[in-house]
């Protein structure tokens, strides 16, 4: 595949007003993209655009607004709205194409791209390439002509129409009637879709970042920062805490007493719950390569599999769809619960575990342990230039180590999609034995880089 210029693990990113998340790439962007998804009939064409609440998307949104109205389409805003409900508009309002404007869980000062295709899905890396082959050609090729020029509008019920669909997903027999939730929105997207929709079906709430000023996304909150959310659970004796990120596509689960619940003890929840009630589907669930081992046991010994494929959530997506899989997600809480949504939805897997919580009578204490998880380590390598994962005493190392661990755990080299870092993950039933495989791998990795 042709080496990406723009286009990483999950759209565009990078720090705002830095190359190449500037104006002028976002004015590229709509460009291309815009004249790649216009077809040759005569009808309007129409693109949706939802950002997080960075301060850099008031750069970001009209430079891409510009593009896409200058390539003929014609533009709807929203504003702040989470990514999943981005997806869920493009496909609602048949647009031709959907753009969120969010770096996810990274903080305020970077910003991204993220496109979604007619369908409501992430595009594909070939249609990534071509919009980027496209990006660099000359800013005046293939100008709608002025009586062509798409119309921009600001539609103000976007938010209102997310909160009655991600409803909509929550078990109509059930209710949060009695339920004391506190729930971390990160200052981001989800900051007043996430609290009204538990208010409206019953829940007490108690939202914590929900005070987004631009530049405190993220900031010591939300689901990369999960303290804020175990102190707002002792604070209001919560029966559950919820963590979104910064634009609410994954969350992160605290229990009543302040432990936290990752994506993987998740993912096992609702698929076995719904293996149960006979909803699921694919036989398993879909998970990347760092879920760890004990979710893979938990399964098999259900009768159930685990798929698993490179990082993004993506990537997760593909292959659910090739295989008929409604559950699947990352262990950071990514879940893609594909009877609801195209793409990883924070608000709609928290419901799921709520209605999990809710029917069993149960405290959230005893759902959270789906299974006992193997001990996995990771350590990320930095390095400065060449490729060390091509480097002799690297490749030995890392051959040495899945000697060691044979029949008693894996490991995982692989390089970051956005950074100049090789991250070597092992995990395996011997702890001593975990550590000893990363530190020498590690060792390796520093060395050749």
């Amino acid at each position: 595949m042709a080496e990406r210029r723009y286009f990483g693990t999950d759209g565009i990113r990078g720090q705002a007003n830095s190359h190449p998340m500037t104006p002028e790439v976002a004015l590229r962007v709509g460009l291309a993209a815009g004249r790649l998804f216009m077809s040759s009939d005569t009808r309007r064409h129409l693109v949706v655009i939802g950002k997080d609440t960075r301060l850099s998307g008031y750069m970001i949104e009209p430079a891409l607004v510009a593009g896409f109205s200058s390539a003929g389409m014609d533009v709807l805003t929203f504003g702040p709205l989470p990514t999943p409900g981005v997806a869920m508009m493009t496909r609602s309002m048949r647009a031709d194409i959907g753009v969120m404007i969010s770096a996810s869980h990274n903080n305020f000062a970077d910003n991204g791209i993220k496109l979604f295709g007619p369908d409501g899905y992430k595009l594909s890396d070939e249609v990534e390439l071509k919009i980027e082959a496209m990006m660099d050609e000359a800013l005046d090729t293939g100008l709608a002509a002025p009586d062509q020029l798409g119309r921009v509008k600001r539609i103000d019920d976007a938010q209102a129409r997310y909160i009655e669909i991600a409803k909509a997903s929550f078990p109509k027999r059930l209710s949060l009637q009695g339920l004391r939730i506190a729930i971390d929105c990160a200052n981001g997207a989800g900051y007043k879709v996430a609290p009204t929709t538990l208010y409206e079906l019953g829940a007490e709430v108690f939202p914590v970042g929900v005070d987004p000023n631009g530049v405190n996304i993220n900031e010591q909150c939300g689901s990369t920062h999960p303290d804020a959310l175990v102190e707002a659970v002792k604070r209001y004796r919560a029966d559950i805490g919820i963590a979104l990120d910064g634009d609410a596509d994954r969350l992160i689960i605290c229990d009543e007493k302040g432990q936290i619940v990752d994506g993987d003890q998740i993912m096992a929840l609702v698929a076995l719950d719904w293996s149960r009630r006979g909803l699921l589907t694919g036989g398993g669930l879909v998970a990347t390569v760092m879920s760890n081992l004990g979710l893979e046991r938990a399964l098999v010994a259900e009768g159930l599999t685990l798929e698993r494929t490179k990082v993004g959530d993506r990537y997760v997506m593909e292959r659910m769809r090739e295989g008929g899989f409604n559950v699947g997600g990352e262990q950071s809480g990514h879940i893609i619960l594909h009877d609801h949504a195209t793409t990883g939805d924070g608000l709609m897997s928290a419901l799921q575990v709520l209605a999990v919580l809710v029917e069993s009578g149960r405290p959230m204490s005893e759902l959270a342990r789906q299974f006992d998880k193997v001990p996995q380590l990771l350590q990320n390598v930095r390095y400065t230039a060449g490729k060390p994962l091509e480097d002799a005493q690297v490749k030995a190392a890392i051959a040495d180590a899945e000697v060691r661990l044979a029949g008693q755990g894996r490991l995982l080299v692989r390089p970051s999609g956005t950074e100049k870092l090789i991250r070597v993950m092992a995990e395996g039933d011997d702890e001593a034995l975990v550590r000893s495989v990363v530190a020498d791998v590690a060792a390796a990795v520093k060395a050749a880089g």
